[in-house]
């Protein structure tokens, strides 16, 4: 057991301290141009960072589908495949990356009009646009590379990614708008020269530690293309359920909007608590990725079945310290997000929801993992599809008597649903 639990924190907890690092990026922009700018650089910066992130999001199949097969290949000693797991991801990501800037001029339309922008930011949102366009090969490119490292079981070198990513984010927009007195435009290259340098010095960790095995197989055109198929299956499978997944999202933020500035806000700060506490699950999630595709690609039952029983283990314990520290110091801690009181106020109506999320979407983020290292692709899909219809159907019925409440209700059903489902599913299948 303690072999087990070894393995699964090794693994989850340089995941957990990427994941917490992500938002870090987006903030440093924000408060940037918070210091030297005005409302429309703000806003402008969170729009275009929005359009992106949605983007990219879309397209985490890259890292989802890359670890999963790359898992398998490890825990069955296919190095060969692995290899070529690795330059079939890298080639599939750096693709869609270069296709992103070939079409840019009418994917940039299109994200104006979905993100609905106001005349007075889109053009500072166009330059945000068409400079961090040039990032995307570097950014999915990064994607299919942290997909294989964590299916080749090593979390580390996607942390040390992260974190100098930040850095170098953090350095390059204070001096292009502090020292050269860009304002928009010395953001959006900070953020660029940030995603390649990620990018390049992944590749460089790359060779590193993994050049001398790469070396020694060779992986030619032929070889690249043969597995395109399964490979575009499984992502298809995982990029659709990610459009579930954004569906909600989007709609909860539009939900809240409708109601007004102060329901969106309070809907804001409480996706917080959400947000925190995902950023551990994920962590877990990783974990469940890497040993499950190792255990199944290795045949070894008893393994995977031992791992998936500690993962649960570890991710009961995860909600029941986040249950704790939310109904014990939740009005607290809506307190330091704002010291707005109208908002903590109306926030302290909605809490106990944002409370039982932990609880609620434990067995989800467990259970992607899981499935993920499996390659169950097509399981990920039904549970997250069902789960996204209950989710707009209840909160239809409700919202007339239950009005935000509803809304909440709607999300938790969602993500207690989608767990369910997935322990469903894997009650019906033969992992091994």
């Amino acid at each position: 057991m303690k072999t087990v639990d070894h393995q699964i924190l090794k693994l989850a907890l340089p995941s957990i301290i990427s994941n917490i690092t992500v938002p870090l990026l987006g903030l440093c922009d924000v408060v940037i141009m918070g210091h030297v700018g005005g409302a429309r650089q703000i806003g402008a910066i969170a729009v275009g960072s929005m359009i992106f992130n949605v983007m990219y999001w879309l397209f985490g199949f890259l890292r989802m589908g890359t670890s999963g097969l790359t898992s398998q290949a490890f825990g069955a000693q296919r190095h060969d495949e692995a290899a070529t797991m690795l330059w079939r991801g890298l080639l599939v990501g750096v693709g869609i990356g270069v296709l992103f800037i070939l079409c840019q001029w009418p994917l940039r339309s299109l994200s104006l009009w979905m993100m609905q922008t106001s005349a007075d930011i889109r053009p500072l949102v166009t330059t945000y646009y068409n400079i961090c366009i040039w990032g995307a090969p570097a950014m999915l490119g990064l994607y299919s590379l942290t997909g294989w490292y964590i299916g080749m079981q090593n979390t580390r070198i996607p942390m040390l990614i992260a974190i100098s990513q930040n850095v170098v984010n953090i350095g390059a927009s204070l001096t292009l708008v502090l020292g050269f007195g860009m304002g928009v435009e010395g953001v959006a290259c900070g953020t660029v020269i940030a995603q390649w340098t990620g990018f390049l010095s992944s590749l460089w960790l790359l060779r590193r530690y993994f050049g001398q095995m790469l070396r020694q197989y060779h992986i030619d055109i032929n070889r690249l293309t043969s597995g395109l198929g399964r490979f575009f299956r499984l992502n298809l499978d995982i990029f659709l359920r990610t459009v579930c997944l954004v569906a909600v999202n989007l709609y909860f933020t539009s939900a809240g909007s409708a109601q007004g500035s102060l329901i969106l806000a309070a809907n804001t700060l409480l996706m917080q608590f959400f947000m925190f506490y995902s950023y551990i699950m994920d962590g877990f999630a990783y974990a469940g990725e890497a040993l499950a595709g190792r255990y199944y690609g290795a045949q070894e039952p008893q393994m995977l079945s031992t791992t998936i029983r500690r993962l649960f283990r570890w991710g009961i314990a995860v909600a029941v310290v986040f249950t704790m520290i939310y109904w014990i110091g939740g009005s607290s801690i809506l307190q330091l997000l704002t010291s707005d009181h109208r908002v903590v106020a109306t926030a302290n109506d909605y809490l106990p929801w944002a409370i039982l999320v932990p609880a609620a979407g434990m067995a989800a983020f467990v259970w992607d993992g899981i499935f993920i290292g499996l390659t169950a692709s097509r399981g990920m899909l039904q549970s997250c599809f069902v789960a996204s219809v209950s989710f707009f159907v209840l909160y239809f019925a409700c919202f007339p008597w239950l009005g935000n409440h509803a809304l909440w209700l709607a999300l938790l059903v969602y993500l207690a649903l989608r767990g369910l489902a997935q322990t469903w599913i894997m009650s019906k299948k033969s992992i091994v």
